[in-house]
């Protein structure tokens, strides 16, 4: 009998390592279907926020290509039931005003929505506001695009040491001479990019007055108010600044909705 205890105690050991297996088992399943099931509701409400922004880009004179949307957070669903997000990411490309005048496009605009508030009707049916506490926008403005509308032949802008640079041959007193230099980038008042161009240099400029007020016309005639596209969602210009890829814009808004309220 002292023998065979072993084998007897050995049983129950068992089974409850079965149950613990089957109950971890369980367990993952479950984990899986409520991850499958996140990922579907955050699908379905990308979807119908992008129809909304859609919308709104439209409503307040913009244009742009389709817009690109991600629910950020994680679970979804816990956001969903408290109708508070803690991001949406939107991406807009080839925004431009709907009246296009000289006003330069952005070939793509970055706008970041944090703590946004929306029902879960409004995220089901559309209708009703989407509200989001910050929103903060990126766009970069190439120096192509810039200097073609400068126009003026073989100029080329570029960034130098932090500061909007600009190189160009000009005809001074009928020499070809390469003008360098760098301009002054600020916001003006009606949100318009300013470009003041006030240290040009040109090597080999002949040493008469005539030649310096001929490079400072040049100067004046390049120094321009770029009128940016009409940005949605309240977007407010506050910083432009030279990159190596171009100029970067800055803007912001808060307490901004984001979509069309039904």
């Amino acid at each position: 009998m002292a023998q065979a205890q072993p084998a007897y105690v050995e049983r129950p050991r068992r089974r409850g390592r079965r149950a613990l297996v089957v109950l971890v088992v369980l367990l993952l399943l479950l984990v899986g279907i409520l991850v499958v099931a996140d990922r579907v509701a955050v699908g379905v409400a990308e979807r119908a926020i992008t129809d909304q922004v859609r919308q709104e880009v439209a409503k307040q004179g913009a244009q742009s290509a389709p817009p690109e949307v991600e629910v950020g957070g994680f679970p979804f669903l816990t956001q969903v039931l408290n109708g508070r997000y803690e991001r949406i990411s939107i991406v807009l490309r080839e925004v431009r005003g709907s009246v296009q005048g000289d006003a330069i496009s952005l070939p793509k605009l970055d706008v970041d929505a944090r703590q946004v508030s929306a029902s879960l009707d409004t995220i089901r049916s559309g209708q009703g506001e989407v509200v989001a506490e910050t929103v903060h926008g990126t766009a970069t403005v190439s120096y192509d695009s810039l200097a073609a509308l400068l126009d003026r032949p073989g100029l080329k802008l570029s960034e130098k040491g932090g500061k909007l640079g600009v190189t160009a041959p000009v005809d001074v007193l009928g020499q070809q001479l390469t003008v360098t230099g760098t301009a002054d980038v600020a916001i003006s008042e009606q949100g318009k990019v300013s470009l003041r161009f006030n240290d040009l240099n040109a090597e080999g400029l002949p040493n008469v007055p005539v030649a310096r007020t001929l490079l400072n016309n040049y100067a004046r005639s390049i120094s321009i108010d770029v009128p940016l596209p009409e940005l949605p969602f309240q977007l407010a210009v506050r910083e432009v600044r030279p990159t190596p890829d171009g100029l970067a814009v800055t803007a912001d808004a808060t307490n901004v909705p984001i979509n069309s309220a039904g």
